[in-house]
Order: structure tokens, then C-alpha cells, then sequence
């Protein structure tokens, strides 16, 4: 029986997704749950696995190509799991599968191009199958050879999601990579091992280290460039932010705050925070109090609709935390982060850094934000104008705090830490006096941290 194993429901609004890779190939006989396809969503990688096990008969997609939920992905033909060959004796299957192959398995010697002359006549009849004289090693290996030659011919990768990844992380390409795992299948040995060789090749030949594939560079009338696709990530942020541009008259307040007494009480408290295996930061801080002005200001933390004339407002406090990644900028929320204490935040930020750092958001994990916050400062730089990420109505962005000179209220100059702030809000929903209010109470809370570590 054939079955068609298409693209699930990925969740709420999302509708497409690229194939990233094909997990199978054709022919290939898959367990249920198996991996079959890497899909890029808007922000996340998912590996849609198969509900049903049997033999791969057709593959319908290929990377790079865009597919609806609901697309085909593959033809599948149900096999019950005594009808699977067993996984040890694949390799005499895929042996018996090429008759033009087998005279020559049938011998020990490595090739059969010239009849050898002497041959004594005590066997004066050709064996039909000399199966029983073969090494099982010896058909293993061709028949790992055979489908690795095969799937090279389809362009079809066998390696694991991990595999893959790493492949990336090091910059391999695994289609130069003969897999030495089961089946032919590439392993992480085989990405170190192509790494090597190509630290060898490097430093024997350093003028000529690597050999440019059809399409990876060309030239224009000024010299050298180098053509990519853009990753379905990087074109979802594109029409996201071109959305904002376009539909959201956006102005920026900036103001500063001064943090000294914020840092004193983290530098003090922070050795019990580790001790309880919680890095606070100062972010923490923040967050606490822009979800605190929310409360006071549900303005900002509100969204508008425009077809139907509408303003949305929220009753929750889910706070977005922009996240630079190797496959770009992801917003997860940290949600109802007004209920939670400057502990609970903390624990949630390391979580979110984890996440970024292995690349493991699920696609929920990046929905319900209602007001995000970007913290430059971590790199470097002090005031920005952020893009409001629509439907929200606010974005506010925090630079690298810095000491400065400052007249206190007795006149006196004193150095203090400033903390820049900037904050875009969209200017059909929220007026400038509506985001200076807002704007002033995140810094008094920021200038008086007491108040926010004793907030429910």
C-alpha cells in the first residue's frame, strides 16, 4: 500500500517552510518516527519525522525548494516489520539488487578485466554463486560502497540532523564526504577526518587550499563576488522588517539611566545568585522593569488593528528577548515575565542563551511576544533606533553602560554608570508623552533597584 507523507501543521501562522535537507533516499527502508526532511520555518529548523514505517519509493522535494503544509514530501509503500530486511544482511540484498556486479564479487581477486591464462582445470564449470566464498566483510563493504555511489548519483546526503549541524558549524561540505557508516552514511568521524585532510592540504599547498564549486563565485564589472541563497530565515526578517518600515510611523526617545547603585547591589549579591547556579546580570534588572511600567502603561504593551479599526489590549506581559544567532535574529518571549522575580528572569535568560547557543527553539517558542527589548550593550554601542517588531507597538534597546560625568543635586560632579536606553514606539497608537512616562518609570525603577527586587 502507498502512502503519502506530507508536511504536518507546523503550528499557529505558519503555512511554509524550506527543505533544508532530505534525510532518505529512494529505496531506503525507514522506521516510523524516522527523520525524513529538515524544514526551515520562519525562525526555526524542524525535522519532520515519518508517522509510518516501510520503503521509500519516491522522493517528492528537493533542498532549496519552498513546500506548503500539506505538500507531498514522499511516497512511502507500508511493509510489515517481518518484510523489512534485517539491518545485518542489508549489504548481501543490495549485492544481489546489481547482477552485472556479481561475477565479479564472486571472486577474491579486486578485478576481473583480463582472463587469467593459467587457470587450473579442475574446475572445468563456471560456479554460479560463489556466495559461500566471499567474506561477509568483503560484500559489506561494496554493498556500503554501492549505496554510497548511489546516493552521490541523486545528490541525496545520508547523515543525521547532528552530523549535518556540525558539518555547518566547521564549514564541510558534505557532498565531498564518503560515508563510512552503515550504509554508506556520514558520521562525525568523517567530518573531523575531512577537516584534517583539509588542514593538510592547507599547509602543503597554501596558494591553492580550495577549489571553487560551479556557482560559488563569478565576477562583475568591478572584480570578484560570491553569490548565496538568502536562507528563509534571513527572508522572513526581511519582509518582517520591511512590514515595520512600511506600515509604522516609528519615533525614538533616548534617555539614560544611571545604574550605579543597580550594579553595587548585583556585584554584592551576585556570588549567592551563582551558588544557587543563576547568573545575574543586569539585564534581569531590565526586564523586571520595563514588565513593571507595563502594568502602569498597557498602551505600550497593546497592538492595533487597522483593517478593523481596533486597539488590542493585553492582559498579559510577555517580553521578547532579541537573540543574535548564527542563523539570525530571533525574538523567544520570556512570558508572563511581570510575574516573575529577578531569580525566575535570570533562570529564564540562560535558558533562552541555551537554546540560541544549540539552535533548539521550537517554533511556540518564538510566538506571544506583546513588547520586545534588544540589548546592544553586549557587543557594543550605546543608542540605536530599533524596528518595532509589528504587531507589536514598542521595541526598546538597551546600549553598553558606560561611566560618565554627572552633576548630581548638590552641583557636585561624580562619576556614575549610565545605562543609554532607546525607545521606538509606533506613533499611531502611542504619543511622545505617553512613551516619555512610560520611559521615565523603567529608569526610576532601574535608579532605585530595591523597588524591584522586593516586586512580587
Amino acid at each position: 500500500m502507498s502512502i503519502e507523507i506530507k508536511v504536518p501543521d507546523l503550528g499557529d501562522g505558519v503555512d511554509s517552510g524550506d527543505i533544508l535537507d532530505v534525510l532518505v533516499g529512494e529505496g531506503d527502508f525507514i522506521d516510523k518516527d524516522q527523520g525524513i526532511v529538515e524544514l526551515e520555518t520562519d525562525k526555526a529548523t524542524v525535522e519532520v519525522p515519518s508517522p509510518q514505517a516501510g520503503k521509500v519509493t519516491q522522493i517528492h522535494v528537493e533542498v532549496g525548494q519552498s513546500v506548503a503544509v500539506g505538500a507531498v514530501l514522499i511516497s512511502l509503500e507500508a511493509v510489515a516489520p517481518s518484510e523489512q530486511p534485517p539491518k545485518a544482511e542489508a549489504a548481501p540484498a543490495a549485492v544481489a539488487a546489481a547482477p552485472a556486479e556479481a561475477p565479479e564479487e564472486s571472486q577474491p581477486q579486486p578485478t576481473q578485466s583480463t582472463p587469467e591464462p593459467a587457470e587450473p582445470p579442475s574446475s572445468p564449470t563456471p560456479e554460479p554463486a560463489a556466495a559461500p566464498t566471499v567474506q561477509p566483510e568483503t560484500l559489506a563493504a561494496k554493498s556500503t560502497l554501492g549505496i554510497a555511489e548511489k546516493l552521490a548519483s541523486t545528490g541525496k546526503l545520508a547523515a543525521g540532523p547532528a552530523v549535518r549541524r556540525f558539518a555547518r558549524e566547521v564549514g564541510v561540505d558534505l557532498h565531498r564526504i564518503t560515508g563510512t557508516g552503515s550504509g554508506g552514511r556520514i558520521t562525525r568521524e568523517d567530518v573531523l577526518e575531512a577537516v584534517r585532510q583539509s588542514s593538510q592540504a592547507a599547509a602543503a599547498a597554501p596558494v591553492e587550499t580550495v577549489k571553487k564549486g560551479p556557482g560559488e563565485a563569478s565576477t562583475d564589472a568591478w572584480g570578484p563576488i560570491r553569490v548565496e541563497r538568502m536562507p528563509k530565515i534571513r527572508r522572513t526578517i526581511a519582509a518582517q522588517m520591511h512590514k515595520s518600515w512600511a506600515t509604522c510611523p516609528r519615533v525614538t526617545n533616548f534617555d539614560d539611566a544611571d545604574v550605579t547603585e543597580l550594579e553595587r547591589i548585583r556585584q554584592t549579591s551576585k556570588a549567592d545568585y551563582v551558588a544557587q547556579g543563576i547568573k545575574l546580570t543586569s539585564m534581569s534588572f531590565l526586564i523586571k522593569s520595563v514588565a513593571m511600567a507595563l502594568r502602569s502603561h498597557p498602551l505600550l504593551n497593546a497592538s492595533i488593528d487597522m483593517e478593523n479599526g481596533q486597539i488590542i489590549y493585553r492582559d498579559y506581559i510577555n517580553i521578547g528577548i532579541a537573540v543574535d544567532t548564527e542563523r539570525g535574529l530571533v525574538v523567544p518571549p520570556l512570558r508572563g515575565a511581570d510575574r516573575m522575580t529577578i531569580p525566575d528572569i535570570a533562570r529564564g535568560l540562560t535558558q533562552i542563551a541555551e537554546n540560541a547557543r544549540s539552535n533548539t527553539f521550537a517554533i511556540e517558542d518564538l510566538r506571544g511576544g506583546t513588547f520586545s527589548l534588544s540589548n546592544l550593550g553586549a557587543i557594543g554601542g550605546t543608542y540605536s533606533t530599533p524596528i518595532i517588531n509589528v504587531p507589536e507597538v514598542a521595541v526598546l534597546l538597551v546600549g553598553r553602560s558606560r561611566k560618565m560625568p554627572v552633576v548630581m543635586d548638590n552641583d557636585q560632579i561624580a562619576a556614575r554608570l549610565m545605562m543609554p536606553l532607546s525607545l521606538s514606539y509606533d506613533h499611531r497608537l502611542v504619543d511622545g508623552g505617553a512613551a516619555a512616562r512610560f520611559l521615565n518609570e523603567v529608569i526610576g525603577y532601574l535608579q532605585a533597584p530595591s523597588r524591584l527586587l522586593l516586586a512580587p
